[in-house]
C-alpha cells in the first residue's frame, strides 16, 4: 500500500496557497485558501454571475421559437394545398425548406452531436493525454480543480499544439468532458516562472464544466446565441465571469499571472503591472469602448483584470466600473517599476 506525505492520509505543513507533493490519498489534495469571500456560494462553491442564469432563459426562449419556426415552415410546406395558375397547374415558388437558416435549425441537433463527437475524437488521436507520465504537472492540476469544485469525476486532459497561441477550451460528448491546454500555456508553469497562473487557468477551464456550460442540451439551447446580437456575446461573457470565480477560487494568486500572459503573452507577462492595466477599466470611455465589449465573446481585459481584483461586486457586464473613491487612480506616488526578470524564449536546439 502506497505511503502518503505524512502518513497515513496525512499531509506535511506547506506554506499558505500552495500544496504538499502528490500522490494523493483518496481524499484529494487539501483545498486551498479563500483570500476573499466574493465569489463564492453560501456553500463555499465557485459563484454564477448573476446574469448568466437569466440571460440563458432568453436565449433558450428564443432558440426553441426558433426551432418551432423551422417545423411550422416544414409543415406548411409538406401540408398546404399547392398555388395554382389560371390553367389549373402548379404554380413553381422557392421552398423555404431548401433555406440554408431553416436546414440548419432542423439538423441542428444531429449537426451539434457530431460537432462534439469529431472534436472529442481529434483530441483523442491527436492531442498528448495528461497522465501521471505526461504533463503531470497539468494532470495534478485538473484534478486539484476536479476535487475543489466537488465533481464525481475528473475530466480528461489534452495538450495541443499551440503554435504561439495562448488558449484553452472545455467540451464534451455524452457522458464524457475533457479540457485541451494549449502547449505554449506550459510555458508559463516552469519553476522559476508562474505554476499559479496555469492553476488558475486550467481552474476556469474546468470550472465550465462544472458550471455545466459544455452540456449538449445547454448548448443545444443556446445553439442561435451567435446569431444574436448583443444577447448571445452577453450570455457567453457572464459563462466567462463565471468560470473565472472558478478560476480564482481554485488559484487566486494565480489571477494577475493569467490576465498578464492572456495581455502579453508568455515571455512579456512580467512587463504587465496588473493594477495598472485593471485600473484603465474605469478610465477608458467612449461609445466605442462600450460596443467592443458589448459585441465581445470574452469580458474584455481591463474589466475582466477589475473583477478578479474588486471582489466586492460581479464582473462589469455591460457599463465600465468606477473607483470606489475619487482620485484614487493613479494612486499617489504612481504604480511600482516592473522587477520581474522578464522569460526569455528556448534556444534553438
Amino acid at each position: 500500500m502506497p505511503q502518503f506525505p505524512g502518513g497515513q492520509g496525512g499531509y506535511p505543513p506547506v506554506g499558505q496557497g500552495q500544496y504538499a507533493p502528490g500522490p494523493y490519498p483518496p481524499g484529494g489534495p487539501p483545498v486551498p485558501p479563500q483570500f476573499q469571500p466574493r465569489g463564492l456560494s453560501p456553500y463555499g462553491m465557485p459563484a454564477r454571475h448573476p446574469w448568466e442564469i437569466p440571460l440563458l432563459v432568453v436565449v433558450i426562449m428564443v432558440t426553441s421559437l426558433a426551432f418551432l419556426l423551422a417545423l411550422l415552415i416544414v409543415a406548411v410546406e409538406l401540408f398546404a394545398d399547392p398555388v395554382l395558375d389560371e390553367h389549373g397547374q402548379p404554380v413553381a415558388e422557392d421552398s423555404l425548406i431548401t433555406s440554408p437558416y431553416v436546414l440548419l435549425l432542423l439538423f441542428a441537433p444531429v449537426l451539434l452531436w457530431a460537432g462534439r463527437g469529431l472534436n472529442y475524437a481529434t483530441q483523442r488521436i491527436n492531442g498528448v493525454k495528461m497522465s501521471p507520465t505526461q504533463f503531470p504537472e497539468g494532470y495534478r492540476l485538473v484534478q486539484e480543480a476536479a476535487v475543489r469544485f466537488g465533481m464525481h469525476k475528473a475530466p480528461d486532459a489534452y495538450v495541443i499544439l499551440g503554435n504561439g497561441q495562448i488558449n484553452a477550451f472545455a467540451s464534451g460528448h455524452g457522458f464524457r468532458r475533457f479540457v485541451v491546454v494549449y502547449s505554449d500555456l506550459f510555458e508559463i508553469g516552469g519553476e522559476a516562472r508562474d505554476p499559479d497562473a496555469l492553476a488558475f487557468i486550467v481552474g476556469h477551464e474546468v470550472g465550465h464544466i462544472a458550471a455545466g456550460h459544455v452540456s449538449y442540451w445547454r448548448q443545444l439551447g443556446m445553439f442561435v446565441a451567435p446569431w444574436l446580437p448583443l444577447l448571445g456575446s452577453s450570455l457567453i461573457r457572464a459563462q466567462e465571469y463565471t468560470a473565472d470565480n472558478h478560476g480564482f477560487c481554485n488559484r487566486p494568486q494565480g489571477a494577475p499571472g493569467a490576465m498578464a500572459t492572456l495581455a502579453a503573452g508568455k515571455y512579456l507577462n512580467a512587463e504587465v503591472g496588473f493594477d495598472e492595466m485593471a485600473d484603465r477599466a474605469a478610465l477608458e470611455k467612449g461609445g466605442f469602448v462600450w460596443l467592443v465589449n458589448a459585441m465581445a465573446s470574452h469580458p474584455v481585459l481591463t474589466w475582466r483584470m477589475w473583477a478578479l481584483r474588486d471582489r466586492s461586486k460581479p464582473g462589469p457586464m455591460f457599463w465600465r466600473p468606477s473607483p470606489p473613491h475619487p482620485g484614487t487612480i493613479p494612486p499617489p506616488g504612481g504604480y511600482p517599476l516592473s522587477t520581474t526578470t522578464r522569460a526569455l524564449p528556448p534556444k534553438p536546439v
